[in-house]
């Protein structure tokens, strides 16, 4: 698999991974100036980046960082973004603020990071009857506390 990035912004920072085992490539803010985030409130921030991967059973899934989670409570407003494999694009992350303080988030900021992931691509079919199953329709809670 290879994933070609384009800059759209000269200043954009290429995904890398920071340590050899690390699982995803951390994503970086691409900022004029500093943007404030604070408690409770929404910001798309832009990368800078538009990319191409040459797999059409990708898709690229951007996570929060958890550092930054578990620190300041800044994390993505989607819990998990989906760039499809046909989106050429802007890549945008929407980060909330779910800390007590506010939080400013600057240029070359490491934000989220992306880890590509094979989709399944099923074909749909519409039935009346479904297979049988022991669970059934039993939800929430049907298996106990």
């Amino acid at each position: 698999m290879k994933l070609t990035f384009k800059k759209l912004d000269p200043r954009a920072i290429i995904p890398a991974r920071a340590t050899h085992g690390s699982a995803g490539l951390d994503v970086c803010a691409c900022l004029d100036e500093p943007i404030d985030i604070i408690p409770g409130e929404i910001r798309v921030i832009p990368t800078g980046l538009a990319a191409a991967c040459d797999c059409s059973d990708v898709a690229m899934l951007i996570y929060p960082r958890s550092g930054l989670s578990s620190k300041f409570g800044i994390t993505l407003a989607n819990c998990v973004g989906v760039i499809d494999s046909d989106y050429r694009g802007e890549w945008s992350v929407p980060l909330i603020n779910n800390g007590s303080t506010v939080f400013t988030v600057r240029h070359g900021m490491r934000i989220a990071q992306l880890i590509p992931m094979r989709i399944l691509l099923p074909d749909i079919e519409v039935s009346e009857d479904l297979p049988e199953t022991e669970r059934g329709a039993g939800g929430f809670g049907s298996s106990g506390v």
